[in-house]
């Protein structure tokens, strides 16, 4: 819903279509987006009036730091590794690699499906059937991800990768 701009015609009947159906149905409704409050869907009249009915939840990066992050993170990646169907992957071994995963993905679940999607389909077109380290390795994930995993001496001092254009 962030490229819904409530400042336009199409998004303003889009916003009162959202605000008739959210005072008529007996219904939750939830809606996705990335940086909605930098968006222009809250500005405006119409998006304030969506603001002052809607709730906004945060999706951070899942963390790795105590027991019970490690086995929530080891629970998405076997419900991932369930729905694989490589006829030579073993049960379990991504869980074998979950740090490796976490710190490859900065905890964020689109950059880890991606990872897996890119891997599983390197094994079916390579033969292999399952997913390896070294395919895992290779695969290029988008930018934030690949930013984050970086090693600190390869980061500028804000954490961030120094780039010359």
């Amino acid at each position: 819903i962030h490229l819904l701009d409530t400042r336009t015609r199409a998004g303003a009947e889009t916003s009162d279509q959202m605000k008739y159906l959210s005072e008529r149905v007996g219904a939750t409704f939830v809606y996705a987006g990335v940086a909605v409050e930098d968006s222009p869907l809250l500005g405006g009249v119409r998006g304030e009036q969506l603001a002052g009915r809607f709730k906004l939840l945060s999706n951070p990066p899942l963390p790795y730091g105590s027991r019970e992050q490690q086995a929530a993170w080891r629970g998405l990646l076997g419900g991932m590794e369930d729905a694989l169907r490589l006829e030579r992957h073993r049960a379990g071994s991504l869980g074998r690699m979950a740090r490796y995963l976490h710190t490859r993905t900065g905890g964020r679940i689109g950059s880890l499906s991606a990872v897996i999607r890119e891997a599983a389909i390197t094994a079916i077109l390579d033969g292999t059937e399952k997913i390896t380290k070294k395919q895992l390795d290779a695969v290029r994930l988008d930018h934030l991800a690949e930013q984050d995993a970086r090693p600190p001496a390869e980061q500028g001092d804000s954490g961030h990768s120094q780039t010359a254009v």
